[in-house]
């Protein structure tokens, strides 16, 4: 069994900065692309930004020159960090993991339980 944990949410003015970290933990053979969603009430869970397990990164163009996507492979963790926040990032973070579990030969997608972010002043 597979878990994604996050963490990192909050409340922070506007240009202020968060850092999301997001954990993988469990029975997991290896993971391919690890990325950050976003969804506020009433839209579409959206993608913010995704790191391949080679490094190859892609971003929202909302978040371009703002954010940064990062992991740690040997610690399964995923990171965010997100400066110059304005309130139209104000949302629920999700990490989602593609992830070959131990004993399996296909890779399933993962998701953690969110976590809020809110810009606010």
């Amino acid at each position: 069994q597979v878990q994604l944990v996050e963490s990192g949410g909050g409340l922070v003015q506007p240009g202020g900065s968060l850092r999301l970290s997001c954990a993988a933990s469990g029975s997991i053979f290896s993971i391919n692309a690890m990325g950050w969603y976003r969804q506020v009430p009433g839209k579409q869970r959206e993608p913010a930004a995704v790191i391949h397990s080679g490094g190859i990164t892609n971003y929202a163009d909302s978040v371009k020159g703002r954010f940064t996507i990062s992991r740690d492979n040997a610690k399964n963790t995923v990171y965010l960090q997100m400066n110059s926040l304005k309130p139209e990032d104000t949302a629920v973070y999700y990490c989602k993991a593609d992830v070959r579990p131990s004993g399996s030969s296909w890779y399933w997608d993962y998701w953690g339980q969110g976590t809020q972010v809110t810009v606010s002043s």
